[in-house]
């Protein structure tokens, strides 16, 4: 990748589901899930402030100052959401 990914849009799926749009036209649902170890990241546990995320700098960021860098949303692998 020869510059930074950028989300520009996202959209709340349910439990820890985000589905996200990149500015190279890149969209896919990502489970926030597997990221949320640490300090930072357990008010994110509870679907209701989880819900709370905005476009933060190119990425998704919540209300605590907790995010997730916009490469790895771009690396990491979609999930399948029910029809």
């Amino acid at each position: 990748m020869s510059t930074l990914p950028c989300v520009v849009k996202a959209e709340y799926r349910g439990a820890h589901r985000i589905h996200v749009w990149f500015d190279d036209g890149r969209e896919k649902t990502l489970d926030f899930a597997q990221w949320l170890k640490g300090p930072v990241f357990e008010p994110l546990k509870d679907q209701a402030y989880f819900s709370r995320f905005f476009l933060d700098g190119g990425t998704i960021g919540w209300p605590n100052g907790a995010d997730i860098a916009p490469e790895t949303l771009y690396a990491a692998q979609g999930v399948e959401e029910a029809a």
